[in-house]
Protein backbone atom coordinates (compact mmCIF):
# COMPACT_ATOMS: atom_id res chain seq x y z
CA UNK A 1 0.00 0.00 0.00
CA UNK A 2 3.17 2.26 0.90
CA UNK A 3 4.42 1.92 -2.80
CA UNK A 4 1.59 1.58 -4.27
CA UNK A 5 0.66 5.48 -2.68
CA UNK A 6 3.81 6.94 -3.25
CA UNK A 7 4.35 5.48 -6.99
CA UNK A 8 1.03 6.63 -7.85
CA UNK A 9 1.93 10.29 -6.06
CA UNK A 10 5.33 10.76 -8.12
CA UNK A 11 3.26 9.41 -11.50
CA UNK A 12 1.23 12.08 -11.05
CA UNK A 13 3.44 14.32 -10.29
CA UNK A 14 5.64 13.58 -13.12
CA UNK A 15 2.16 13.60 -15.18
CA UNK A 16 1.11 16.93 -14.28
CA UNK A 17 5.16 18.00 -15.22
CA UNK A 18 4.88 17.36 -18.78
CA UNK A 19 1.14 18.08 -18.92
CA UNK A 20 1.40 21.45 -17.96
CA UNK A 21 5.03 22.10 -19.61
CA UNK A 22 2.75 21.48 -23.13
CA UNK A 23 -0.11 23.82 -21.91
CA UNK A 24 2.58 26.32 -21.21
CA UNK A 25 4.12 25.67 -24.74
CA UNK A 26 1.17 25.29 -27.18
CA UNK A 27 -1.99 27.03 -25.62
CA UNK A 28 0.43 29.47 -24.07
CA UNK A 29 2.04 30.57 -27.92
CA UNK A 30 -1.61 30.97 -29.11
CA UNK A 31 -2.10 33.06 -26.69
CA UNK A 32 0.67 35.42 -26.52
CA UNK A 33 0.57 35.44 -30.35
CA UNK A 34 -2.61 36.54 -30.44
CA UNK A 35 -2.24 38.86 -27.36
CA UNK A 36 0.31 40.64 -29.42
CA UNK A 37 -1.00 40.54 -32.84
CA UNK A 38 -4.24 42.37 -31.25
CA UNK A 39 -1.78 44.67 -29.18
CA UNK A 40 0.58 45.89 -32.46
CA UNK A 41 -2.34 45.57 -34.95
CA UNK A 42 -4.25 48.46 -32.60
CA UNK A 43 -0.68 50.39 -32.29
CA UNK A 44 -0.27 50.39 -36.25
CA UNK A 45 -3.60 51.13 -37.15
CA UNK A 46 -3.76 54.19 -34.78
CA UNK A 47 -0.50 55.37 -36.41
CA UNK A 48 -2.27 54.61 -40.35
CA UNK A 49 -5.31 56.69 -38.77
CA UNK A 50 -3.31 59.38 -37.11
CA UNK A 51 -1.27 60.05 -40.11
CA UNK A 52 -4.24 59.57 -42.68
CA UNK A 53 -6.02 62.59 -40.45
CA UNK A 54 -2.98 65.16 -40.37
CA UNK A 55 -3.42 68.19 -42.38
CA UNK A 56 0.12 67.91 -43.67
CA UNK A 57 -0.62 64.49 -45.49
CA UNK A 58 -4.14 65.53 -46.33
CA UNK A 59 -3.39 68.88 -48.62
CA UNK A 60 -0.03 67.20 -49.91
CA UNK A 61 -1.24 64.09 -51.12
CA UNK A 62 -1.90 64.95 -54.35
CA UNK A 63 0.45 68.04 -55.04
CA UNK A 64 4.28 67.72 -56.19
CA UNK A 65 5.18 68.23 -53.16
CA UNK A 66 4.35 65.23 -51.55
CA UNK A 67 8.22 64.14 -50.65
CA UNK A 68 7.66 66.97 -47.78
CA UNK A 69 5.76 64.03 -46.01
CA UNK A 70 8.63 61.66 -46.08
CA UNK A 71 9.91 62.94 -42.76
CA UNK A 72 6.34 62.48 -40.88
CA UNK A 73 6.43 58.97 -42.13
CA UNK A 74 9.86 58.26 -40.65
CA UNK A 75 8.86 59.66 -37.08
CA UNK A 76 5.38 57.89 -37.38
CA UNK A 77 7.41 54.03 -37.28
CA UNK A 78 6.99 53.20 -33.65
CA UNK A 79 8.30 49.69 -34.20
CA UNK A 80 11.95 48.64 -35.88
CA UNK A 81 11.24 47.21 -39.25
CA UNK A 82 7.97 49.05 -39.70
CA UNK A 83 7.17 50.11 -43.56
CA UNK A 84 4.77 52.87 -44.25
CA UNK A 85 3.07 53.38 -47.41
CA UNK A 86 1.11 56.28 -48.82
CA UNK A 87 -1.01 54.79 -51.49
CA UNK A 88 -3.03 57.21 -53.91
CA UNK A 89 -6.63 56.40 -54.77
CA UNK A 90 -5.41 54.51 -58.19
CA UNK A 91 -3.63 52.11 -56.25
CA UNK A 92 -0.44 53.18 -56.76
CA UNK A 93 2.44 53.40 -53.68
CA UNK A 94 3.69 56.88 -53.74
CA UNK A 95 6.09 57.26 -50.87
CA UNK A 96 7.57 54.66 -48.58
CA UNK A 97 9.56 54.89 -45.34
CA UNK A 98 12.01 53.66 -47.04
CA UNK A 99 12.99 55.77 -49.62
CA UNK A 100 12.86 53.21 -52.04
CA UNK A 101 10.00 54.82 -54.00
CA UNK A 102 9.03 57.88 -55.19
CA UNK A 103 5.81 60.00 -56.57
CA UNK A 104 7.76 60.29 -60.07
CA UNK A 105 7.97 56.08 -60.10
CA UNK A 106 4.68 54.64 -58.28
CA UNK A 107 4.46 50.99 -57.61
CA UNK A 108 1.10 49.87 -59.24
CA UNK A 109 -0.81 46.76 -56.65
CA UNK A 110 -2.05 44.33 -58.17
CA UNK A 111 -5.33 43.55 -56.87
CA UNK A 112 -5.40 46.18 -54.27
CA UNK A 113 -9.11 46.73 -53.00
CA UNK A 114 -9.69 48.25 -49.92
CA UNK A 115 -13.39 47.55 -50.34
CA UNK A 116 -12.49 43.89 -49.75
CA UNK A 117 -11.09 44.20 -46.33
CA UNK A 118 -14.89 44.62 -44.85
CA UNK A 119 -14.91 45.48 -41.05
CA UNK A 120 -11.41 44.12 -41.15
CA UNK A 121 -8.67 46.69 -40.63
CA UNK A 122 -5.79 44.55 -41.04
CA UNK A 123 -4.15 41.34 -42.60
CA UNK A 124 -1.67 39.00 -42.62
CA UNK A 125 0.50 37.87 -45.48
CA UNK A 126 2.18 39.31 -48.41
CA UNK A 127 0.22 42.66 -49.31
CA UNK A 128 -1.00 41.40 -52.78
CA UNK A 129 1.89 40.13 -53.48
CA UNK A 130 4.51 42.50 -52.79
CA UNK A 131 6.22 41.12 -49.97
CA UNK A 132 8.55 38.27 -49.84
CA UNK A 133 7.83 36.90 -45.87
CA UNK A 134 5.12 37.49 -43.94
CA UNK A 135 3.47 40.95 -42.61
CA UNK A 136 0.89 42.61 -40.50
CA UNK A 137 -0.78 44.93 -42.51
CA UNK A 138 -3.62 47.94 -41.89
CA UNK A 139 -4.61 50.19 -44.02
CA UNK A 140 -6.60 54.09 -43.57
CA UNK A 141 -7.79 56.05 -45.57
CA UNK A 142 -6.74 59.53 -46.68
CA UNK A 143 -10.40 61.36 -47.15
CA UNK A 144 -11.01 65.43 -48.21
CA UNK A 145 -14.75 66.82 -48.28
CA UNK A 146 -15.71 63.21 -48.12
CA UNK A 147 -13.69 61.84 -50.80
CA UNK A 148 -10.57 59.62 -50.34
CA UNK A 149 -7.78 60.47 -51.34
CA UNK A 150 -5.53 57.85 -50.89
CA UNK A 151 -4.73 55.47 -47.99
CA UNK A 152 -1.82 55.13 -45.23
CA UNK A 153 -0.12 51.12 -44.97
CA UNK A 154 1.49 50.44 -42.30
CA UNK A 155 3.42 46.72 -42.68
CA UNK A 156 4.50 45.24 -39.60
CA UNK A 157 7.44 42.00 -40.18
CA UNK A 158 5.52 39.03 -38.75
CA UNK A 159 8.69 37.50 -37.60
CA UNK A 160 9.79 40.19 -34.87
CA UNK A 161 5.87 39.22 -33.68
CA UNK A 162 6.76 35.47 -33.57
CA UNK A 163 10.19 36.74 -31.80
CA UNK A 164 8.59 38.72 -29.49
CA UNK A 165 6.19 36.15 -28.80
CA UNK A 166 9.02 33.64 -28.18
CA UNK A 167 11.19 35.62 -26.04
CA UNK A 168 7.91 35.70 -23.78
CA UNK A 169 6.91 32.17 -24.12
CA UNK A 170 10.66 31.26 -22.93
CA UNK A 171 10.21 33.31 -19.71
CA UNK A 172 6.75 31.70 -18.93
CA UNK A 173 8.57 28.23 -19.59
CA UNK A 174 11.63 28.99 -17.29
CA UNK A 175 8.81 30.60 -14.59
CA UNK A 176 7.06 26.84 -14.98
CA UNK A 177 10.15 24.89 -14.65
CA UNK A 178 11.09 26.62 -11.48
CA UNK A 179 7.90 26.51 -9.87
CA UNK A 180 7.55 23.05 -10.74
CA UNK A 181 10.89 21.93 -9.47
CA UNK A 182 10.26 24.13 -5.65
CA UNK A 183 6.63 21.87 -5.83
CA UNK A 184 9.53 18.84 -5.46
CA UNK A 185 9.33 20.26 -1.58
CA UNK A 186 6.02 18.47 -1.79
CA UNK A 187 7.63 15.33 -1.72
CA UNK A 188 9.96 15.52 1.64
CA UNK A 189 6.48 17.52 3.04
CA UNK A 190 4.54 13.79 2.01
CA UNK A 191 7.41 11.47 3.25
CA UNK A 192 7.93 13.09 6.37
CA UNK A 193 4.56 14.39 7.29
CA UNK A 194 2.19 11.79 6.01
CA UNK A 195 4.02 8.48 4.35
CA UNK A 196 6.09 7.39 7.42
CA UNK A 197 3.28 8.61 9.95
CA UNK A 198 0.90 6.37 7.98
CA UNK A 199 3.48 3.98 8.14
CA UNK A 200 3.30 3.45 11.41
CA UNK A 201 -0.49 3.51 11.76
CA UNK A 202 -0.71 0.78 9.01
CA UNK A 203 1.88 -1.19 10.91
CA UNK A 204 0.10 -0.92 14.45
CA UNK A 205 -2.73 -1.70 12.92
CA UNK A 206 -1.32 -5.20 12.09
CA UNK A 207 0.13 -5.34 15.51
CA UNK A 208 -3.20 -4.72 16.97
CA UNK A 209 -4.90 -7.51 14.44
CA UNK A 210 -2.57 -10.17 15.82
CA UNK A 211 -3.45 -9.42 19.27
CA UNK A 212 -0.39 -7.20 20.23
CA UNK A 213 -2.48 -4.54 21.92
CA UNK A 214 0.22 -3.39 24.69
CA UNK A 215 1.76 -1.80 20.60
CA UNK A 216 1.89 2.47 20.69
CA UNK A 217 2.28 3.45 17.39
CA UNK A 218 5.16 6.12 17.65
CA UNK A 219 3.17 9.11 15.70
CA UNK A 220 3.44 11.99 18.23
CA UNK A 221 2.59 14.77 16.04
CA UNK A 222 -0.53 17.02 16.60
CA UNK A 223 -2.13 16.99 13.09
CA UNK A 224 -4.76 14.30 11.99
CA UNK A 225 -2.84 11.88 11.71
CA UNK A 226 -1.58 12.12 15.51
CA UNK A 227 -4.84 12.59 16.10
CA UNK A 228 -5.68 9.14 14.63
CA UNK A 229 -2.76 7.28 15.88
CA UNK A 230 -3.83 8.60 19.54
CA UNK A 231 -7.11 7.49 19.26
CA UNK A 232 -5.90 3.77 17.67
CA UNK A 233 -3.45 3.93 20.74
CA UNK A 234 -6.23 4.93 23.12
CA UNK A 235 -8.48 2.16 21.76
CA UNK A 236 -6.08 -0.67 21.86
CA UNK A 237 -5.02 0.30 25.24
CA UNK A 238 -9.01 -0.12 26.18
CA UNK A 239 -9.06 -3.55 24.43
CA UNK A 240 -6.26 -4.35 25.97
CA UNK A 241 -7.94 -3.52 29.63
CA UNK A 242 -11.00 -5.21 28.29
CA UNK A 243 -9.64 -8.24 27.56
CA UNK A 244 -7.84 -8.07 31.09
CA UNK A 245 -10.97 -7.43 32.65
CA UNK A 246 -12.76 -10.41 30.75
CA UNK A 247 -10.68 -13.20 31.83
CA UNK A 248 -10.40 -11.61 35.49
CA UNK A 249 -14.55 -11.45 34.85
CA UNK A 250 -14.56 -15.15 34.18
CA UNK A 251 -11.84 -16.16 36.90
CA UNK A 252 -14.09 -14.37 39.27
CA UNK A 253 -17.70 -16.19 38.20
CA UNK A 254 -16.08 -19.79 37.87
CA UNK A 255 -14.38 -19.31 41.35
CA UNK A 256 -17.66 -17.87 43.17
CA UNK A 257 -19.78 -20.75 41.06
CA UNK A 258 -17.14 -23.70 41.44
CA UNK A 259 -16.92 -23.05 45.57
CA UNK A 260 -20.96 -23.69 46.28
CA UNK A 261 -21.28 -25.88 43.20
CA UNK A 262 -18.73 -28.29 44.57
CA UNK A 263 -20.03 -27.71 48.59
CA UNK A 264 -23.44 -28.53 47.00
CA UNK A 265 -22.00 -32.09 44.70
CA UNK A 266 -20.18 -33.00 47.63
CA UNK A 267 -23.00 -32.76 50.43
CA UNK A 268 -25.34 -34.51 47.76
CA UNK A 269 -23.27 -37.87 47.07
CA UNK A 270 -22.25 -37.93 51.05
CA UNK A 271 -25.92 -38.34 51.58
CA UNK A 272 -26.93 -40.66 48.77
CA UNK A 273 -24.00 -42.98 49.85
CA UNK A 274 -24.87 -42.96 53.44
CA UNK A 275 -21.44 -41.05 54.18
CA UNK A 276 -23.92 -38.21 56.15
CA UNK A 277 -26.38 -40.21 58.55
CA UNK A 278 -30.09 -39.15 58.19
CA UNK A 279 -30.15 -37.95 61.46
CA UNK A 280 -27.39 -35.34 60.33
CA UNK A 281 -28.78 -34.41 57.05
CA UNK A 282 -31.04 -31.63 58.12
CA UNK A 283 -27.85 -29.89 59.09
CA UNK A 284 -26.37 -30.54 55.64
CA UNK A 285 -29.48 -29.60 53.82
CA UNK A 286 -29.18 -26.11 55.70
CA UNK A 287 -25.94 -25.69 53.71
CA UNK A 288 -26.99 -26.58 50.65
CA UNK A 289 -29.81 -24.30 51.02
CA UNK A 290 -27.31 -22.08 52.09
CA UNK A 291 -25.09 -22.56 48.84
CA UNK A 292 -27.98 -22.43 46.28
CA UNK A 293 -28.58 -18.66 47.69
CA UNK A 294 -25.57 -17.64 47.07
CA UNK A 295 -25.41 -18.77 43.96
CA UNK A 296 -29.27 -17.76 42.94
CA UNK A 297 -27.90 -14.04 44.57
CA UNK A 298 -25.05 -13.98 42.23
CA UNK A 299 -26.83 -14.68 39.13
CA UNK A 300 -29.48 -12.24 40.07
CA UNK A 301 -26.82 -9.48 40.46
CA UNK A 302 -24.97 -11.03 36.98
CA UNK A 303 -28.34 -10.68 35.52
CA UNK A 304 -28.89 -7.33 36.62
CA UNK A 305 -25.75 -5.78 35.40
CA UNK A 306 -26.19 -7.48 31.85
CA UNK A 307 -29.78 -5.74 31.93
CA UNK A 308 -27.97 -2.35 32.85
CA UNK A 309 -25.39 -2.93 30.33
CA UNK A 310 -28.34 -3.15 27.78
CA UNK A 311 -30.78 -0.73 28.56
CA UNK A 312 -28.70 1.58 30.50
CA UNK A 313 -29.75 4.20 28.01
CA UNK A 314 -33.52 2.95 28.30
CA UNK A 315 -34.50 4.35 31.60
CA UNK A 316 -38.12 4.69 32.76
CA UNK A 317 -37.80 8.58 34.32
CA UNK A 318 -40.43 9.95 35.95
CA UNK A 319 -40.91 12.44 39.27
CA UNK A 320 -41.48 10.38 42.47
CA UNK A 321 -40.80 11.40 46.37
CA UNK A 322 -37.37 10.37 47.61
CA UNK A 323 -37.92 10.85 51.54
CA UNK A 324 -40.92 8.21 50.69
CA UNK A 325 -38.92 5.83 48.57
CA UNK A 326 -35.88 6.06 51.35
CA UNK A 327 -38.88 5.46 54.16
CA UNK A 328 -39.85 2.45 52.35
CA UNK A 329 -36.71 0.90 51.44
CA UNK A 330 -35.28 1.42 55.31
CA UNK A 331 -38.77 -0.35 56.22
CA UNK A 332 -37.62 -3.61 54.43
CA UNK A 333 -34.99 -3.90 56.61
CA UNK A 334 -36.69 -3.50 59.82
CA UNK A 335 -36.58 -7.02 60.99
CA UNK A 336 -32.91 -7.25 60.47
CA UNK A 337 -31.99 -4.20 62.51
CA UNK A 338 -34.20 -4.97 65.13
CA UNK A 339 -32.29 -8.29 66.08
CA UNK A 340 -29.21 -6.74 65.76
CA UNK A 341 -30.44 -3.74 67.50
CA UNK A 342 -29.07 -1.32 64.97
CA UNK A 343 -30.88 2.53 64.53
CA UNK A 344 -31.57 3.59 60.79
CA UNK A 345 -31.95 7.00 61.73
CA UNK A 346 -33.66 9.38 58.78
CA UNK A 347 -32.86 12.90 58.05
CA UNK A 348 -34.94 13.88 55.25
CA UNK A 349 -35.35 17.45 53.59
CA UNK A 350 -38.85 18.67 53.89
CA UNK A 351 -41.87 16.64 54.01
CA UNK A 352 -41.71 15.72 50.39
CA UNK A 353 -38.73 15.79 48.00
CA UNK A 354 -39.24 15.27 44.56
CA UNK A 355 -36.48 13.78 42.18
CA UNK A 356 -36.57 13.16 38.42
CA UNK A 357 -34.81 9.90 37.87
CA UNK A 358 -36.05 6.02 37.28
CA UNK A 359 -37.76 4.69 40.57
CA UNK A 360 -37.16 1.06 40.54
CA UNK A 361 -33.54 1.43 39.81
CA UNK A 362 -33.03 4.20 42.55
CA UNK A 363 -34.69 2.02 45.30
CA UNK A 364 -32.39 -1.14 43.75
CA UNK A 365 -28.82 1.84 44.56
CA UNK A 366 -30.63 2.52 48.31
CA UNK A 367 -31.46 -1.31 49.41
CA UNK A 368 -27.49 -1.98 48.06
CA UNK A 369 -26.15 0.88 49.96
CA UNK A 370 -28.30 -0.27 53.43
CA UNK A 371 -27.31 -3.58 52.82
CA UNK A 372 -23.68 -2.89 52.57
CA UNK A 373 -23.95 -0.25 55.88
CA UNK A 374 -26.25 -3.16 57.70
CA UNK A 375 -23.66 -5.72 56.65
CA UNK A 376 -20.62 -3.90 57.34
CA UNK A 377 -21.69 -2.30 60.93
CA UNK A 378 -21.57 -3.58 64.37
CA UNK A 379 -24.61 -4.32 66.54
CA UNK A 380 -25.84 -1.52 68.64
CA UNK A 381 -25.11 0.92 65.83
CA UNK A 382 -26.41 3.74 63.92
CA UNK A 383 -26.87 4.30 60.09
CA UNK A 384 -28.02 7.92 59.06
CA UNK A 385 -29.48 8.23 55.34
CA UNK A 386 -29.53 11.86 54.83
CA UNK A 387 -31.13 14.40 51.96
CA UNK A 388 -30.65 17.47 50.79
CA UNK A 389 -31.01 20.03 47.61
CA UNK A 390 -29.00 22.40 46.30
CA UNK A 391 -28.44 24.22 43.16
CA UNK A 392 -31.67 21.80 41.33
CA UNK A 393 -29.26 18.42 42.76
CA UNK A 394 -30.66 16.45 45.40
CA UNK A 395 -27.60 15.00 47.33
CA UNK A 396 -28.45 11.33 49.17
CA UNK A 397 -25.69 10.33 51.71
CA UNK A 398 -26.21 6.81 53.55
CA UNK A 399 -23.82 6.70 56.53
CA UNK A 400 -22.40 3.88 58.68
CA UNK A 401 -20.32 3.79 61.55
CA UNK A 402 -18.80 0.52 60.63
CA UNK A 403 -15.38 -1.19 60.29
CA UNK A 404 -14.35 1.55 57.12
CA UNK A 405 -12.48 0.53 53.54
CA UNK A 406 -9.19 0.10 53.61
CA UNK A 407 -7.76 3.14 51.42
CA UNK A 408 -5.66 1.07 49.19
CA UNK A 409 -9.69 -0.72 48.52
CA UNK A 410 -11.35 2.58 48.01
CA UNK A 411 -10.47 3.21 44.04
CA UNK A 412 -11.54 -0.77 43.40
CA UNK A 413 -14.55 -0.68 45.44
CA UNK A 414 -17.49 -0.26 42.32
CA UNK A 415 -15.34 -3.58 40.12
CA UNK A 416 -17.10 -6.41 39.57
CA UNK A 417 -16.63 -9.56 42.14
CA UNK A 418 -14.30 -7.11 43.87
CA UNK A 419 -14.44 -7.93 47.75
CA UNK A 420 -12.88 -6.66 50.85
CA UNK A 421 -11.63 -9.06 53.30
CA UNK A 422 -14.43 -11.40 53.94
CA UNK A 423 -13.48 -12.02 57.92
CA UNK A 424 -14.96 -8.36 57.89
CA UNK A 425 -18.11 -8.70 57.57
CA UNK A 426 -20.98 -10.13 59.36
CA UNK A 427 -22.93 -11.37 56.00
CA UNK A 428 -20.67 -14.39 54.31
CA UNK A 429 -23.00 -14.34 51.17
CA UNK A 430 -21.57 -10.81 49.39
CA UNK A 431 -21.15 -11.39 45.46
CA UNK A 432 -18.98 -8.29 44.99
CA UNK A 433 -21.31 -7.07 42.49
CA UNK A 434 -23.56 -4.88 44.86
CA UNK A 435 -21.78 -1.57 44.04
CA UNK A 436 -21.16 -2.16 40.56
CA UNK A 437 -24.79 -2.45 40.24
CA UNK A 438 -24.97 0.92 42.24
CA UNK A 439 -22.17 2.57 39.67
CA UNK A 440 -23.88 1.16 36.89
CA UNK A 441 -27.31 2.85 37.83
CA UNK A 442 -25.88 6.34 39.02
CA UNK A 443 -23.41 7.05 35.61
CA UNK A 444 -27.12 5.88 33.63
CA UNK A 445 -28.64 8.52 35.11
CA UNK A 446 -25.56 11.38 34.36
CA UNK A 447 -25.08 11.95 38.04
CA UNK A 448 -21.90 10.59 40.44
CA UNK A 449 -21.87 8.72 43.57
CA UNK A 450 -18.71 9.04 45.99
CA UNK A 451 -17.50 7.92 49.05
CA UNK A 452 -15.86 9.04 52.58
CA UNK A 453 -14.59 6.31 54.37
CA UNK A 454 -12.07 5.65 57.42
CA UNK A 455 -11.25 2.49 58.94
CA UNK A 456 -12.28 1.52 62.33
CA UNK A 457 -14.76 4.96 61.92
CA UNK A 458 -17.45 4.50 59.08
CA UNK A 459 -18.15 5.10 55.69
CA UNK A 460 -20.35 7.44 54.01
CA UNK A 461 -21.91 7.22 50.51
CA UNK A 462 -23.26 10.12 48.64
CA UNK A 463 -24.94 9.87 45.31
CA UNK A 464 -26.73 12.94 42.97
CA UNK A 465 -29.70 12.97 41.63
CA UNK A 466 -32.12 15.54 39.47
CA UNK A 467 -34.34 17.36 40.98
CA UNK A 468 -37.78 17.26 39.68
CA UNK A 469 -38.68 20.84 38.57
Amino acid sequence: MKKRLTSMFFAAYILLGILGFFLVTFVGSHLLEARLEKSITSDIYQTAHRIAESELVRHNITSTNVESVQSTLSLAANYPDTIIWIINSNGQIILSTRKDISPDHPIDLDGFDPASWGSNYYQIGDFYGYFHDSRLSTIAPITEHLNIRGYVAVHYLMSDLYQSRSSLLWIIQLLFVITYLMTAVLFLFYSFYIRKPLYAITKGASEFANGNLSYQIPVKSENELGYLASNLNYMADKLNRNGEYQRQFISNISHDFRSPLTSIKGYVEAMIDGTIPVEMQEKYLKIISYEAERLEKLTRGLLTLNELDIHKRMLNIQDFDINQTIKSTAASFEGTCTTRQILLELILSGQTLYAHADLEQIQQVLYNLLSNAIKFSPDHSTITIETTEKNGKIFVSVKDHGIGIPKSSLNRIWERFYKIDRSRGKDQKGTGLGLAIVKEIISAHGQHINVISTEGVGTEFIFTLEQAK
